[in-house]
């Protein structure tokens, strides 16, 4: 009896010849995937997956069209947006709401004041007179003997074209009065901002004495 080892050599390519028909048998035997209905949602692409966990919904959430999308341009400079304007019955309802709530105040004006009268109306001179007033004010008038007056050039402007504007825009609806009053007030008030900018340009010169009312 020897002791050399004895070598079984195996041929490999029976055994895998027949572990390829048992993997075939057992595809063979698995029943196919049912098919999804036709209104199922599809997965995604491979090429949109993403790593973390992905919601799908049998219902897709609308998307806004581009084209119902606000543009920006057409808001820019606009200001805040204002809100739907008031119904006719609306406004009416108020405006009638607002009348009460003045005759009401009036009355207890009167009431602890007797010997005043009423209120007269307010109309478009005192509108006129109001801006007319603030601009000079703004410019420096009224301002007390001995007191540095306070002037705010820049609020002034905006106050004259403010009737500026109340002159473009009611061009050809006032009376021949209140044309009149329009038209002289907004020349004296031009006026004396142009007499106030010249001192205020002018080397070496301070605050100037503030230009006197017009009446």
């Amino acid at each position: 009896m020897t002791d050399t080892p004895k070598f079984e050599v195996i041929d490999r390519r029976k055994y895998k010849a027949d572990e390829e028909e048992r993997e075939s048998a057992s595809q063979s035997a698995q029943p196919e995937p049912p098919t999804p209905p036709a209104d199922a949602p599809k997965a995604p692409p491979a090429s949109e997956k993403t790593a973390g966990p992905r919601l799908v919904t049998s219902e897709p959430a609308e998307q806004t069209s581009p084209a119902a999308a606000p543009d920006d341009d057409e808001f820019a400079g606009a200001g805040p947006q204002m809100p739907p304007p008031p119904s006719p019955e609306e406004s009416q309802e108020q405006k009638t709401a607002y009348d009460g709530a003045s005759q009401r105040l009036e009355d207890i004006v009167r009431a602890q004041n007797p010997g005043a009268g009423p209120q007269p109306p307010v109309t478009l001179e005192h509108l006129i007179q109001q801006l007319y007033l603030s601009s000079m004010i703004q410019m420096g008038a009224g301002t007390q003997e001995g007191q540095r007056p306070r002037v705010d050039i820049l609020g002034a402007k905006q106050t004259i074209d403010l009737l500026g504007i109340l002159q473009e825009k009611t061009k050809g609806n006032l009376s021949d009065s209140e044309a009149r009053m329009l038209d002289t007030v907004l020349f004296e008030a031009r006026m004396a901002f142009l007499e106030l900018t010249s001192m205020i340009s002018m080397p070496g010169v301070g605050t100037p004495p503030p230009p006197p009312p017009k009446r």
